[in-house]
């Protein structure tokens, strides 16, 4: 029995790090950036920013709040160039205040440098307090902020293999934009945490965290870039290097990045994710039946997943909650009493719908039982008969370090109860969860994803001691 309820604003969904876009040679970037931004905005809802170059002057808008709310009061053509990054941020390191949004712009001894980071480094302490130590003042709280300093260190000058040099000291997981006065380059560590994409727009290129983002401006595909690679974009044209080599083993992809992150209609990791959400349904029909009157879904991410359900079961679907679409997605909001406040305005019951039905409801995963526990209470006081709960992932029970926040075990409330416990908790008449099996058997390539947070492995080191403000504390720190 669960006898400690979670804080009420730790709620279910997985929150993550942040949506990148670029591009080079490209008429007008900033609008084309900003377009690419609007499709990531579901991976960042605390910050917003895009940096462009004409080539001699590099300008840069951000600031806290939405897309459009930055650049409610901004114009576009403050920020003439055809070549840029851009950023939409959910701190999992440092804190959410103005400092820590991105692109962060420096100056080197070559001139003007911007980055924009997807991912948790995982000797960020250790370089931050050795650069510290050395004197470094440090503008943010970021893990994001070491590789500025790195890219500034007298001992990696010399483009570009310098940045070579300077990616090749990191650890853990990202995907890099950084931007120079005439270049801009791309690169993923050499587990492929975190995607990030290649396509090409007119005699130009464009850098994305989703597909979706390439698809919304109008660019074809290329390709991804690949773990251990930093491609870059300038005026000799489009060139590959290899930073550091691969992991000779398995992979580390995120596995979460097609449970719930991304949206449906992205290509992630040369997947698709709605048909692959689709094929988790399925699994999860097979696996966990139950004799019902319709399959529902919990809008947005668990919509592909009930329809699988739906097709493999043979039950009608029909969409018992109806999402507002002018509130953000809870977990993109940092503060807790904020997600309080937000949960209820989110969802609603369509009553018609369930009163006096069996449902089964599916939802993409379980963090801490807050959020199902209060949906499945409205579906009860909307007159829903029956509740079945189904998740399709397995139970989340491990910390990630790679960038999802969810750090500690104790935030999981798999990790600290039965089964039966959290049925009772969130109120549902049963309760089942995807087999680690059944989750991996979507996938073409399944030993190349991470499932760290299900089954306590990781494919990479992790840090000793790892927290979302950790670098706040350190001496000299941004805190």
């Amino acid at each position: 029995m669960i006898t400690r309820i979670p804080k009420e604003g730790q709620l279910d969904e997985p929150r993550e790090a942040c949506g990148l876009f670029g591009a080079f040679g490209v008429p007008e970037a900033a609008k084309v950036i900003h377009a690419g931004l609007f499709s990531l905005q579901h991976r960042g809802q605390e910050g917003a920013g895009i940096v462009v170059s004409n080539g001699e002057k590099v300008r840069s808008v951000k600031g806290m709040g939405l897309l459009a709310e930055v650049f409610a009061s901004r114009s576009l053509a403050e920020l003439q160039g055809r070549l840029g990054i851009g950023h939409v941020r959910y701190s999992t390191t440092g804190s959410s205040r103005p400092q820590n949004v991105q692109p962060i712009v420096f100056e080197c001894v070559d001139g003007l440098w911007a980055l924009a980071h997807n991912g948790n480094l995982t000797n960020s302490q250790t370089m931050r307090r050795s650069y510290q130590e050395a004197g470094a003042i440090f503008q943010t709280s970021t893990d994001s902020e070491i590789l500025m300093h790195l890219l500034a260190d007298p001992a990696y000058r010399g483009r570009p293999r310098r940045v070579e040099r300077a990616l090749a000291e990191l650890e853990g997981a990202f995907s890099f934009l950084l931007m120079t006065r005439d270049s801009v380059m791309a690169a993923r560590d050499r587990y492929g945490f975190r995607p990030l994409s290649v396509g090409r727009l007119g005699e130009g290129y464009v850098f994305a965290s989703e597909t979706c983002a390439l698809e919304q401006v109008g660019a074809a595909y290329v390709r991804d870039v690949l773990p251990g690679e930093l491609v870059v974009a300038d005026a000799k044209g489009f060139r590959s290097r290899t930073f550091c080599e691969p992991v000779s083993g398995p992979l580390g992809q995120c596995i979460f990045e097609h449970v719930y992150f991304a949206r449906p209609d992205s290509m992630i990791f040369g997947q698709s994710v709605h048909e692959t959400r689709l094929a988790l349904g399925r699994r999860l029909a097979r696996e966990h039946p139950v004799e019902a009157d319709l399959v529902m879904p919990v809008p947005d991410s668990g919509s592909s997943a009930a329809l699988g359900y739906s097709l493999e079961s043979g039950l009608p679907m029909d969409y018992g909650f109806i999402r507002n679409h002018y509130i953000g997605r809870t977990f993109i909001m940092p503060e807790m009493d904020q997600r309080a406040d937000q949960v209820d305005l989110k969802l609603a019951v369509v009553p018609g719908v369930v009163r006096d039905k069996r449902v089964v409801v599916v939802d993409d995963s379980i963090v801490r039982g807050n959020t199902s526990r209060r949906r499945i209470a409205a579906l009860r006081k909307a007159g829903a008969r029956e509740i079945h709960l189904r998740i399709a992932c397995p139970p989340i029970r491990h910390p990630c370090y790679f960038g999802i926040d969810f750090p500690s075990s104790q935030d999981l409330v798999a990790a600290q109860h039965a089964l039966e416990e959290i049925r009772q908790f969130i109120g549902a008449d049963s309760l089942a969860y995807l087999s680690r099996e059944g989750l991996l058997s979507a996938f073409e390539q399944p030993g190349d994803y991470c499932t760290g947070c299900f089954s306590g492995k990781y494919p990479a080191p992790i840090p000793e001691q790892h927290s979302k403000t950790a670098l706040e504390k350190t001496p000299g720190g941004a805190g």
